[in-house]
């Protein structure tokens, strides 16, 4: 298959080069689109205000890959672009990852690496967006194992995809012996404590950084937070569609009558 491989932490990312080995490796063929830095937290943010700058890579840096570009812009900016000039067709799937840490809960919504997948969904391609459970900045290949018999199994033709409907995977950073197998699951609750911590720069003016601590994570034992925590892989499914369509339901009854 053609694969379109994206992701927020950037072309240097050790996430982002065991994820094309793995596919290359598995015989498909990859074509990667790439921040020029790391852009994680950028949500689904597009460049709008000044030019994107493109810049072809040499095949070589992810060896077997058929073609390389970094964009000096945001995830979805990288699969847009691609979609849209840089590639001359439509590929089977577009592939978004692997991200050094998880994207569970809440985090989807902060996500670059998940946007890039539901910016491939908007143009009706299959996407996958895969996180590790924990932050990491090298050796992925034992998470990467993972993601060929994945993709297997999420291209069978026994898997309805659904359209405005990306595939959240985030892998347990075990050892492969320890993983009890794929559990299906829905967005989870993770709580943090957010802090702005005030510093001083060097010309004496205030500037802040943000940072927190996890408070609370879900207890439903459905939720991909908590079957991480248990040692599964879990795949949720995640539409853009946010449509709260009961409600829609509801107000068309009520709304006039009030």
């Amino acid at each position: 298959m053609k694969i379109l491989v994206c992701n927020d932490d950037g072309i240097h990312a050790a996430g982002l080069r065991a994820l094309c080995s793995v596919l290359i490796e598995s015989g498909h063929d990859i074509y990667v689109v790439a921040p020029d830095k790391e852009r994680s937290a950028s949500g689904h943010s597009l460049t709008l205000h000044r030019p994107l700058r493109v810049d072809i890579i040499p095949s070589d840096y992810f060896l077997g890959a058929k073609k390389i570009w970094t964009v000096d812009g945001t995830p979805a900016d990288c699969v847009k672009i691609a979609i849209n000039k840089i590639l001359d067709f439509k590929p089977d799937w577009v592939i978004s990852g692997i991200n050094h840490g998880p994207n569970m809960g809440s985090d989807v919504l902060y996500s670059g690496t998940v946007s890039a997948a539901i910016e491939g969904a908007i143009y009706n391609i299959k996407s996958i967006a895969l996180s590790v459970s924990e932050y990491k900045t090298k050796d992925f290949d034992e998470e990467a194992s993972f993601v060929p018999e994945i993709l297997n199994k999420l291209n069978s033709n026994q898997i309805k995809w659904t359209p405005k409907t990306i595939f959240n995977v985030n892998l347990p950073i075990i050892e492969r012996s320890q993983v009890k197998g794929y559990a299906i699951t829905s967005l989870g609750e993770r709580m943090y404590k957010d802090t702005y911590e005030q510093r001083i720069d060097p010309r004496s003016k205030y500037y802040y950084w943000l940072s927190g601590d996890l408070l609370k994570t879900d207890e439903d034992p459905e939720s991909d937070v908590r079957k991480v925590s248990e040692n599964f892989i879990s795949v949720t499914p995640i539409s853009f569609d946010m449509t709260h369509s009961k409600l829609v339901t509801e107000l068309k009854d009520k709304f006039n009558n009030i």
